[in-house]
C-alpha cells in the first residue's frame, strides 16, 4: 500500500512502524515542542502532496495534532486506539507499537473523510447522549472515539472533531446505541 500524502509522526520509531506497514514518507515532529521550522516543512508538504497527522493516542500526541492542525489547515487525520498502541512488553503507548494491519486500517480511514455530510450533530445531541456534563461522559467520549475512529477528545473538542470527520447522524446514533448496550451488559 502506497500513501501519496506525507504522514506527520512524533519520532523515528513511529516512522519505522509506518514504513513496516505502508510505503510512505514521514515528517517527524521530535516531540510535542513542534518547531517553527517543522511547521513550515509540514505546510509546504500539505501544499505539495497533502498531510496525514498520525500521532500517539495520548495527551502529547493530541497536543501535537492540535498544534499542526492549527498551523496547517486541511490535514487528514489517522487514529489508533490506546489498546492498539500498547507495547507487547514494557511501558509506553504509541504508534510505534501498533501492528502493520492496525496502521493500514487507520490510514484507510483517514482517506474516507471526504464524504459529504448529511445532517450535522448538534451540541444538544452530545448532551442528550451523555457525552458532555455527565458522570460517565469521559468514558463515553473515549469509547465513542474508538468506535468512530476519531480519537479521544474532551467535551469542548468533541463537536469540532465530529464535524471535522464529517460523522453522519446515523453513524453517531449507532455508536451511542453500542455504548449504551455495553453499559447495560457491564
Amino acid at each position: 500500500m502506497k500513501i501519496k500524502e506525507i504522514i506527520v509522526v512524533e519520532g523515528r520509531d513511529d516512522t519505522t512502524a509506518i514504513r513496516r506497514a505502508v510505503m510512505a514518507d514521514t515528517i517527524e515532529t521530535n516531540g510535542s515542542a513542534v518547531s517553527e521550522e517543522t511547521l513550515l516543512k509540514i505546510k509546504h508538504a500539505q501544499e505539495k502532496r497533502g498531510i496525514i497527522i498520525f500521532t500517539d493516542p495520548d495527551y502529547p500526541g493530541e497536543r501535537i495534532r492540535k498544534i499542526v492542525n492549527d498551523h496547517v489547515p486541511g490535514c487528514k487525520h489517522a487514529f489508533i486506539t490506546k489498546s492498539d498502541a500498547l507495547p507487547k512488553r514494557g511501558r509506553g503507548i504509541g504508534v510505534e507499537h501498533a501492528s502493520p494491519e492496525v496502521i493500514q486500517e487507520a490510514l484507510k480511514e483517514a482517506h474516507l473523510m471526504n464524504e459529504s455530510i448529511e445532517e450535522e450533530i448538534s451540541v444538544d445531541d452530545l448532551i442528550d447522549a451523555g457525552l458532555i456534563g455527565g458522570n460517565r461522559s469521559k468514558d463515553r467520549r473515549e469509547r465513542l472515539g474508538e468506535l468512530l475512529r476519531i480519537g479521544y477528545t474532551n467535551g469542548k473538542q468533541l463537536h469540532k472533531r465530529l464535524k471535522m470527520f464529517q460523522i453522519k447522524q446515523e453513524e453517531f446514533a449507532e455508536a451511542i446505541q453500542t455504548i449504551l448496550q455495553e453499559e447495560t451488559h457491564a
